[in-house]
């Protein structure tokens, strides 16, 4: 070999060496194209970027039930500045051994997506009798949040593709307590047969995770450009097949935990480009270190959070409004069936039961608002439907024996027999173990709420020499 070839081979290895070794600098464990697009963005901070993936401090917060639940229930907790009802907790407890968790009195979720309190109180909707979709809505996080924010007096629905997922899902909005929620497993593209029925939309859409790097390092040997395209076709679809729901005026509040501009910026301007809607700013305060973009097509209003300027981890958001004329379906009323729910046992079980009705699901009870009675009917027409209302038990013909749903309601009788236990007695309880009858000296026969500092955690049935556990033992704690 000659040796200017020698020395051309030289120089080739030397600039492949630099390459790797810029690369390297510009992330050590990142994926390099997702920081070099980032790093184009002005006054993007790339070095503080890396540095909080690299330290991977874990941020933990919850969220407050306030049906159940009105101080927080850890020492040194912090307020989230844009959500009232929001924590940052010094450490992370472990949740499986709080018998408030299971008791629905709080939810463990990620501070940055908590925004969505504050952006329902800019829009008008806090508190309002709103009929609102949370379309892609597993584990539950911001339907617990959207039904707190929304008030009891709105009709939510709660929508997950995912089998298992809505499972999960129904599980948390039994804890969450409220009867005004209705959990369905459906395609997004069933919804287009509700027309013009939701006045707010939630699509928390399925994105490709570079927002919960610092939180899941597993997710950045899975990030790829081809699976960021991938779930921008997947984004486009879902709205594409359910923007026909909401009423003209409606609002749309669209978020990923993405970084990438084709699932974000670029996804609203394709809703603003395809669809006839219209961007809504939200207002934030200057220390919240929220990063306010626009979108470069139609220089629509988006919020981005990043880990190394706000206490939490990456997250989009972008709220438009519908401005087409949206016809509706069909609202005659439809038949009712004769509902044979015995009425009378309302009254036994349940406060504010002149504002529900009781309905029949095979041989159980359940409450639902009665001012969504036709509307539930709608639901049933045309969608899936997991949980509606609150099970309030199973109607034997003769008595009622209680749901633990009911036991979790906000809307349980507060007068009905029960023992508040010990820390121990309640995790006993929560394993679904044998429980003692010096337990519970306050009854003496028959169904017994287990309290634990005053919040019901479910059901024991007291007998003469012993105690019948009746947690359900698919939600019993298995491994601690």
């Amino acid at each position: 070999m000659s040796s200017s070839k020698i020395t051309e081979r030289s120089e080739l290895i030397k600039d492949n060496l630099d390459i790797k070794l810029s690369d390297k600098t510009m992330s050590n464990f990142l994926p390099n194209e997702l920081v070099k697009r980032l790093n184009e963005q002005e006054g993007f901070d790339t070095e503080s970027f890396n540095r909080v993936h690299e330290q991977g401090d874990k941020i933990t917060s919850i969220r407050l039930n306030l049906w159940k639940q009105t101080t927080v229930p850890f020492e040194n907790g912090k307020p989230v500045p844009w959500c009232d009802t929001s924590y940052y907790l010094p450490e992370r407890p472990v949740f499986t051994l709080d018998p408030l968790y299971h008791a629905g009195c709080y939810y463990v979720q990620e501070a940055s997506s908590m925004f969505i309190a504050h952006i329902l109180a800019e829009i008008g909707l806090k508190n309002s009798a709103t009929r609102a979709l949370d379309l892609c809505a597993a584990p539950g996080g911001k339907s617990t949040l959207l039904a707190s924010y929304l008030g009891s007096e709105s009709l939510l629905v709660s929508n997950e593709v995912i089998k298992s997922r809505a499972n999960i899902l129904t599980e948390n909005m039994v804890r969450w307590g409220t009867s005004n929620i209705v959990v369905t497993n459906n395609d997004p593209s069933a919804f287009s047969r509700l027309p013009g029925y939701f006045d707010v939309v939630m699509v928390d859409a399925p994105c490709s995770g570079s927002g919960m790097f610092r939180k899941d390092r597993d997710a950045i040997d899975e990030w790829s450009l081809a699976n960021v395209k991938l779930c921008s076709d997947r984004q486009k679809r879902i709205l594409a097949e359910s923007l026909e729901t909401l009423v003209t005026d409606g609002y749309l509040i669209y978020s990923t935990c993405s970084y990438s501009r084709e699932e974000n910026e670029d996804i609203v301007d394709w809703i603003q480009t395809e669809f006839t809607f219209e961007s809504v700013p939200i207002a934030l305060e200057s220390d919240w270190d929220i990063e306010e973009t626009k979108s470069s097509k139609h220089n629509a209003f988006g919020y981005r959070f990043y880990p190394h300027k706000v206490k939490g981890e990456g997250f989009f958001v972008a709220v438009l409004q519908k401005k087409a004329k949206q016809s509706t379906f069909n609202r005659k009323k439809i038949k009712i069936e004769k509902n044979t729910a015995p009425s009378n046992i309302l009254a036994d079980w349940t406060e504010q039961h002149a504002a529900h009705i009781p309905f029949m699901h095979g041989d159980n009870i359940h409450i639902f608002p009665k001012k969504y009675e036709e509307d539930l009917r709608w639901f049933q027409q045309v969608l899936y439907i997991k949980q509606a209302g609150t099970n309030i038990g199973k109607w034997t013909g003769r008595e009622l024996l209680p749901s633990h749903d009911l036991a979790c309601s906000i809307h349980i009788k507060t007068d009905l027999p029960a023992q508040d236990v010990t820390r121990d007695v309640a995790l006993q309880f929560l394993r679904k173990e044998s429980l003692a009858i010096a337990d519970f000296p306050a009854v003496n026969a028959g169904w017994c709420l287990v309290r634990y500092k005053g919040t019901n955690l479910g059901w024991v049935k007291v007998l003469p020499n012993r105690i019948n556990n009746y947690y359900p033992k698919e939600v019993r704690i298995m491994n601690l």
